[in-house]
C-alpha cells in the first residue's frame, strides 16, 4: 500500500457516518449485509447512505454485489488488514522500543 492509497482510504474513514457503515459491516462478518439492512440499523436517508457507501468501495474497503434487486455490501477485510499493516510497518524504527509498545506486543 502506497501513502497515498492509505491516506485515501483513512480519508473516507474520517467521516462518522462511514466509519459507522464500515463498523457495522466488520460487525456483520463476511456474509456482509444489504443496503436495506444498512439504511434500517443506522438510519440514514437513502441518498445520504447511496453517497457515502460509494467513497467506501471507491477506496476498496466496501464491495458491492448486485444479487437480483438486492444490492448486498461485505467489508473487505484484507484492505483492512493491509492498511493496519501499513500504519504499524515502521514501528519503533525510528527510536528504541519502550516496554510495552507496539512492536513489543508483535
Amino acid at each position: 500500500m502506497t501513502l497515498d492509497e492509505a491516506a485515501a482510504l483513512l480519508a473516507q474513514l474520517g467521516n462518522r457516518a462511514r466509519l459507522e457503515i464500515l463498523r457495522l459491516l466488520v460487525k456483520a462478518g463476511p456474509e456482509g449485509l444489504s443496503v436495506g439492512e444498512i439504511q434500517a440499523s443506522l438510519g440514514l436517508p437513502a441518498s445520504t447512505l447511496a453517497f457515502h457507501m460509494r467513497g467506501l468501495v471507491s477506496v476498496g474497503i466496501v464491495r458491492q454485489e448486485r444479487q437480483g434487486r438486492v444490492v448486498l455490501c461485505r467489508p473487505c477485510f484484507d484492505v483492512l488488514d493491509e492498511v493496519t499493516t501499513f500504519l504499524r510497518s515502521e514501528c519503533c524504527t525510528g527510536a528504541a522500543c519502550r516496554e510495552g509498545s507496539a512492536k513489543d506486543a508483535a
